[in-house]
């Protein structure tokens, strides 16, 4: 599967992966260092599917500011921030991830989502329709939308932002379900 010559599409949802860390996992705002670590995303990427990355970082602009210190040290990692901005109650960042999935599905490229959001479920599958393409998600598994579940059987590979892409400096404080083969009793300890 995908195209040796190929390229990988990083698209996160900064927003959605910060809400949930914050919301589900941390109940309160991160502090930076318990933040994910995106280097780590995009190494994970270029390794896990063997080929280059083109890394896009969509940030809600909507209120006239950048974070130009968050900005920079996403250029210096080799992502490109994507600002959008749009009328109160517009979902942007989600409108320009399903138009570059949408411009995706016309050229060739492996797609990995960083988002836990259903909103891009029909997207996806329309991905998951190409023989060719790898598409995957990353996240928070216990906090996906129940809809990627469904999209396992078509292709779609799910991976773990802290256990499988090592994104993250310490143990979160998470509760899931984890299976006995790969439990780890020191990270406990």
């Amino acid at each position: 599967m995908g195209d040796p010559s190929g390229v990988t599409y990083l698209l996160i949802d900064g927003e959605n992966i910060d809400s949930t860390l914050g919301q589900q996992i941390l109940e309160r705002r991160p502090n930076s260092d318990e933040r994910p670590r995106w280097e780590r995303l995009r190494s994970f990427a270029a390794e896990e599917w063997a080929q280059p990355v083109k890394a896009l970082f969509f940030l809600n602009a909507s209120s006239g500011q950048l974070p130009t210190p968050f900005i920079r040290a996403l250029q210096s990692m080799d992502y490109r921030p994507i600002p959008l901005s749009g009328s109160p109650g517009q979902k942007v960042v989600d409108i320009g991830i399903q138009r570059t999935l949408d411009a995706i599905g016309r050229r060739r490229g492996d797609v990995l989502l960083g988002s836990h959001d259903g909103d891009f479920l029909p997207h996806l599958g329309r991905l998951l329709d190409a023989d060719d393409r790898r598409v995957g998600v990353v996240g928070f598994p216990e906090f996906f939308n129940a809809g990627f579940a469904n999209l396992v059987d078509d292709g779609l590979t799910l991976f773990d932002l802290e256990a499988d892409a090592h994104c993250f400096t310490s143990v979160l404080p998470r509760v899931r379900i984890m299976p006995v083969d790969t439990f780890d009793p020191e990270a406990f300890l």
